[in-house]
């Protein structure tokens, strides 16, 4: 134990810091010291991810905490030696605490017995509710030690591609908007999830409008090999862009 009162996590792999990167930059497999140049790596395997998982899942699929846990795995194996593991280190954001590590693989069975059986497949007509709470919820666990947010921003997307939305575009998130996004993840300790339905509802119409704005409609793939395709208007078949 130490002085104040709490468990040594510092020989963990999670809770160490890469040699020479002045406490900046987590472990790494690749050695990575560079803040800069690990983002840039993260960024290149997500494209990675984003192409996988649009193969990998259809539109009558149920979600579970495995796919999810297998979304990590994915994303980051050959980085973190925990990819694909839920965090054993309590972390925190802003003084903001989230759930302690020791009930993360509970209160994801939770999640997936809850939410996720009940909410997924994703349907069109109740789309916008559905993704503000499982995203939060998901970011209010907090089961990774790195990349929570993104692996919850990749679960909506791939919500609402089921609910035949298209690719939900995230790039309005910065400043301000950051800033109430992170309000409505606190408000959701309480269960209020309006300032998080009111985001995505935004989130969702800027998708729409910028599809309708380049001459492109959607609809589920009919063949079955993935999500949904986006059509230019007047075309034929064969112009097809598959997502």
């Amino acid at each position: 134990m130490t002085p104040a009162g709490r468990y040594d996590t510092s020989t963990l792999p999670e809770d160490q810091y890469e040699p020479g990167s002045d406490e900046t930059v987590l472990r790494n497999l690749l050695g990575i010291t560079s803040k800069e140049e690990l983002e840039y790596v993260e960024e290149v395997r997500f494209e990675q991810l984003m192409e996988e998982v649009l193969s990998r899942f259809d539109c009558d699929h149920c979600f579970t905490a495995a796919d999810i846990l297998g979304l990590h795995k994915f994303w980051l194996d050959g980085i973190f030696i925990w990819a694909g593991s839920y965090r054993t280190v309590n972390i925190g954001n802003g003084g903001f605490m989230f759930a302690a590590s020791a009930h993360v693989p509970e209160l994801m069975r939770k999640y997936e017995n809850g939410q996720l059986a009940r909410l997924t497949p994703c349907r069109s007509g109740r789309e916008e509710e559905l993704a503000a709470a499982l995203a939060e919820k998901l970011v209010l666990i907090h089961p990774f030690r790195e990349g929570n947010g993104r692996i919850a921003r990749l679960l909506s997307v791939l919500m609402a591609l089921q609910a035949g939305l298209p690719p939900l575009d995230f790039s309005d998130l910065t400043g301000e908007r950051l800033q109430e996004y992170f309000s409505a993840i606190r408000l959701g300790m309480n269960r209020d999830y309006r300032l998080m339905t009111k985001i995505f509802l935004k989130i969702i119409n800027l998708s729409l409008n910028a599809c309708r704005s380049k001459g492109w409609r959607f609809f589920f793939n009919d063949r079955g090999t993935n999500f949904f395709c986006l059509y230019p208007l007047n075309s034929k078949r064969g112009d097809e862009r598959t997502f």
